[in-house]
């Protein structure tokens, strides 16, 4: 006898034909296709005594047909396992999604049916016309509700460096970018370049001494490309900021987090927003570390993993604002933040921040360097040092690399890395530092040599 059979993510038993039968093949045209064996116990073999009429297979076909819409006609064939015939109804993906059954929509997940949420099904029919929810008029809005100073800024920044500019007036350039459409104001159109308050683009901003204690707080409801800089307004009031002295005339900044790659997060947070869902967007700044809250998972066919590799195609839930953001130069290319967020954080000396689905949207964490610790450990030691030197420059990971090179001059990026709990990369701009400030030098080669501390 052969092995028996599995249900799987394209597999599914049935011990007779009923509604559970066509709910499983709507999730399978709504899913990647699959096939429903009637006929078949849950165990992967076949029903005792189950007969096949000589009209049995188009009688069920003309009833799945019947109770979906759009219709899906299933493929009917016999087949024969362990010398029993089973009816096999086999459904590909549908083009025109999502397929319902008797009103409700369903989809596969592993070896069962799961019903889709409101937002699924918005997602799944925008995708099968190929475009968005923010390309479809707001029939709530007008076009003396924008703020054409705000469509100029916009040109204005799409102009900047280029050779080909826009010299267009306002209503034409939205016209073109099908931001307005005979008339009317599309989604997106209304999101960017609102006039007054935008109430469907809430974000929620606190600085938290605890998870439950609030210290500051403020609720921006501005436009799209505002609410940028609104975030990182707030960000800056409320991260640390220290000054190098490298001997230079100028002193050189440097905050606790890199702001590149912040901002980097601020405009994916915004650009693809869940703008259907209820809920708000947030920003959480505690001592050591900064929540940035979404709307809006990642879509079921990317991973954590292949975000943070880049192994995907990128995937805009919000096309129109986020062809708008590239071409206002806030975004350099789809798909390339997740990467300038990971160097940046490395290139500061920081762990690399946290990427992850939660609850019903998406979630970074960043962490700042607990100074704290490390200065406790080292701080007398390298003060003593290099304190004539350099003053409070050096302190916090610095110091911190510094006092392992001195202790041990022949240590390797690798070592330092592992000690410092930084990435190798994070330790180059470390060392790099340190060279600046002409506090060490490298003799000899990169295997065999060592660090000098000059004095």
């Amino acid at each position: 006898m052969a092995k028996p059979l599995k249900e799987d993510i394209h597999t599914e038993f049935k011990s007779s034909f009923n509604d559970a039968v066509i709910e499983s093949l709507s999730a399978f045209a709504n899913t990647k296709g699959g096939r429903v064996l009637v006929g078949m116990t849950d165990k992967g073999t076949p029903v005792k005594g189950f007969t096949l009429g000589s009209e049995t297979l188009q009688k069920w076909i003309n009833e799945v047909k019947n109770k979906t819409q759009p219709s899906i006609i299933p493929d009917a064939n016999i087949i024969h396992i362990n010398g029993v015939d089973v009816g096999e109804l086999t459904i590909s993906e549908f083009p025109i999604k999502p397929v319902s059954f008797k009103g409700r929509y369903y989809k596969r997940v592993n070896n069962s049916n799961h019903m889709l949420s409101l937002s699924e099904i918005a997602d799944m029919h925008l995708k099968s016309f190929n475009t968005s929810w923010d390309s479809y008029i707001n029939p709530e809005k007008s076009i003396d509700m924008l703020s054409l100073e705000k469509v100029n800024t916009f040109i204005t920044n799409c102009n900047n460096g280029r050779q080909y500019i826009i010299a267009d007036d306002p209503l034409t350039v939205l016209n073109k970018y099908d931001l307005i459409k005979e008339g009317q104001v599309t989604h997106a159109g209304y999101l960017m370049f609102a006039r007054n308050d935008v109430f469907d683009a809430t974000i929620e901003l606190g600085r938290f001494s605890t998870p439950t204690s609030i210290k500051d707080g403020i609720t921006i409801r501005s436009d799209l490309f505002s609410e940028v800089e609104l975030v990182l307004d707030f960000v800056r009031k409320h991260i640390n900021k220290s000054y190098i002295i490298t001997g230079d005339p100028r002193r050189e900044e440097r905050w606790q987090y890199p702001m590149d790659a912040l901002r980097e997060i601020a405009i994916n947070m915004i650009v693809h927003r869940d703008y259907t869902h209820y809920g708000d967007s947030s920003v959480k700044i505690y001592d050591d570390y900064i929540e940035f809250f979404n709307p809006g998972r990642l879509p079921e066919n990317i991973t954590i993993d292949q975000l943070l590799s880049g192994d995907y195609s990128s995937q805009a839930r919000n096309r129109k604002v986020a062809s708008a953001f590239k071409e206002a130069q806030f975004i350099e290319k789809y798909g390339s933040g997740i990467k300038r967020i990971k160097e940046g954080f490395a290139n500061h000396g920081l762990k690399q921040p946290v990427f992850e689905n939660f609850q019903h949207g998406f979630r970074v964490l960043v962490y700042a360097q607990d100074d704290s610790l490390l200065e406790e450990t080292v701080g007398k030691t390298v003060g003593e040092t290099v304190g004539k030197t350099v003053g409070k420059t050096l302190r916090g990971t610095s110091a911190a690399v510094f006092f392992y090179i001195k202790d041990n001059p022949h240590i390797t990026r690798e070592e330092l890395a592992e000690r410092a709990k930084l990435s190798v990369r994070g330790i180059e701009y470390q060392l790099a530092k340190l060279r600046k400030l002409k506090l060490i030098e490298r003799i000899g080669s990169t295997k065999g040599g060592y660090w000098k501390i000059l004095e």
